[in-house]
Order: structure tokens, then sequence, then C-alpha cells
């Protein structure tokens, strides 16, 4: 970035995934930094961390520890945002928070700079990070629907295993490496959810991400039900979303369906999504080009294919959906968001 004001920036949650990301982000992205403080648990603190060639001590994320910081990104769990961001909040700092802890409070903004950065501007210290599969979603919806307007999205989402962590990481390669030695599999970590029964994730598909709630969907697929019609503003669309966890470490997938309010031409579709903020498309289906998520991961652009025209809707869309979840559905949203406010401080 150009030089300009600097800031006092505080990452929380800096040794899990996201937080890793956001660090190498705010250093490749030369955010304009003055100081920089790596904020984890009490078990990492007095670990250090390089950043720019220099070594940096993690220390333990306490609510005096944002005293001077201007910008705070978090990264460590509802919990944590939910005990600190107040604090942080208090002395000052704008907080960007990458868990759902205040995704839904109407005094929060839900942000997706490719969809609503001008939202950053009602902030009363918060700005939420929407949920990873939501952002990639909506991000490849809003030139449809700012067009032709949208009624109705029904999504499967096929997601990594590294949108529950590293020890779901680490799970997948276990099993797999078990399963390819024919020795028996005993899962441990996933589903993610409030019984402690687990699934082989290894060679498998578990249509469970989160817990289930009383209406039969999980807090996953509410997630994204609710948090698109706070992103896109408008109540009025009908989202149904199925959650599915799949043996892939990085990069998110959807099938998305998608009932737009009036006629279209698939010329001026495709046109809209080649040229959409932050999109690529792939849309090559004769040689078989159509994005993966393995050629998805490590890039902070929203990939788009297999878009066509429904057989008995004419005015509906089927489309294929592929980001990096790490980037895009975390990190690099935060950074996003960070930069914006950076530059209105120019």
């Amino acid at each position: 970035m150009s030089s300009q004001k600097l800031f006092s920036v505080a990452v929380v949650g800096v040794t899990g995934a996201v937080g890793q990301q956001m660090l190498r982000l705010l250093e490749e992205r030369d955010f304009p930094i003055s100081q920089l403080k790596l904020l984890a648990s009490a078990s990492s603190a007095g670990k250090t961390v390089k950043f720019k060639g220099k070594d940096i001590t993690i220390e333990e994320a306490k609510p005096e520890s944002f005293k001077g910081v201007e910008i705070a990104l978090f990264s460590a769990g509802g919990d944590v945002s939910k005990k600190l961001i107040p604090a942080a909040v208090e002395y000052g700092a704008v907080c960007i928070d990458n868990t759902s802890a205040y995704r839904m409070d109407p005094e929060v903004p839900l942000v997706v700079p490719e969809v609503n950065i001008d939202k950053v501007h009602e902030h009363k210290g918060i700005i939420a990070n929407p949920n990873c599969s939501t952002i990639q979603m909506v991000q490849a919806l809003k030139p449809l629907y700012d067009r032709f307007g949208i009624s109705r999205i029904i999504v499967s989402t096929y997601q990594a295993v590294s949108g529950a962590g590293a020890k779901a990481i680490a799970e997948l390669k276990r099993q797999s490496a078990e399963i390819l030695a024919g020795n028996e599999v005993v899962p441990d970590i996933l589903p993610v959810g409030s019984l402690p029964v687990k699934h082989q994730i290894a060679f498998n598909a578990i249509p469970q991400i989160d817990k289930f709630l009383d209406n039969g969907f999980t807090n996953e697929e509410m997630k994204m039900i609710n948090e698109t019609k706070k992103i896109m503003g408008d109540d009025s669309i009908q989202v149904t979303a199925t959650c599915v966890r799949i043996p892939v470490v990085y990069g998110h997938s959807e099938s998305v369906y998608v009932e737009l309010k009036e006629k279209f031409d698939m010329d001026e579709v495709r046109k809209l999504l080649a040229e959409g903020p932050g999109l690529v498309l792939v849309d090559d289906p004769a040689n078989q080009r159509y994005p993966l998520a393995t050629e998805a991961a490590g890039k902070l652009e929203t990939f788009v294919g297999r878009v066509r025209r429904d057989l008995y809707n004419e005015q509906a869309l089927n489309m294929w959906i592929v980001s990096d979840n790490l980037l895009k559905g975390a990190a690099w949203n935060a950074v996003q968001i960070a930069e914006y406010i950076a530059l209105e401080q120019k």
C-alpha cells in the first residue's frame, strides 16, 4: 500500500490457521503498521513469530492488551471475541471479528468488501466477518442481484476440513494413511457438534457441519441463510442450505441454484460474473475447465463455473463456486476490511 498513516495493529489468535494467514497477508500487502501485537492463549505466550524478518513475541490476550491498539483482527473463537472485544472497543480499537459472536447483532455490520463495503461506516467499534461459505456465495451472486434481483437460493456446500481447524486436517491425513495401510479407523474430531458421536472423514462425506438445531438444519446452514439476508440487505430472499464436510484440505466448493426476479441473457450473466470484483470465471466445459478446490487453494479470488440456465425454470441459474476458505473465506476478507479502514484515514 502507498505511504500513509501508520496503525497499531493486533492479531488475536495468531497461532491458528486463520491467524497465521492474517499475519502473512499483512506482511505481503505491506499494511501500514507502526506497532504489531500478536496475541493468543496463555499456552502460546512467549513463543516468537517472524514478521518482516523480525522476531515478535506472542503475548497472552487480555483486556489490557488492547491499550493503544487501533485495529484488531480477531480469529480465536467466539468465546474469546465475546470476552475481549468489548474491552478492545473501550480502548478505541476497531475490531474485525472472524467468529460468529457478533455477526447477527443488528448493531454490527456484516461485511464482504465486494458486496457491501459501505456498511463499514456504520460500525461502532466492531465489524463482523461472515461465515466462510457465505462469503464466497454472496460475492458471486452480488453482480446478478444488482442486475436482476434474487428471489431464491438453494445451496449445497462441499467444505474442506481446514474449516474445522488444524486437528481436523490432521485427522483426515491420519485416517487416509490408516485406510490405505489397511488399518482400522477410529474417528475423533468430526463432526464437531454437541454429541460425542464421530464419523470417518477420509473417503467419505459428512452431511453435518456444526450442531443440529430444532428445525432440522445445522447451525452452519442457518448461518448461511441468515447472513445472506443481512449482507444483501434483503430479508425477502429465500435461502435453503445443506452443508457437507468432504475430505479436502483447503477450498470450499458450492453448488448453487438461484432464481432471479427478471429474465436474463446467458451472455450477460457470464459477462457480469467475469467482471465481478474478486471473481474469476472458469467456465469452459468443452475443455473440462471449471473451478477446482485444488486450484483455488492459496488464491485470494473466488472462482465461478458450470454456469447454466435451469432446465425447468427459465429465470433460474445453476453454478459452481469455489474459494479458499482460509483466505477469501476468512483472513483475506478481514484484511481487505482493514485496508479499507486504513485508506479512509489516509
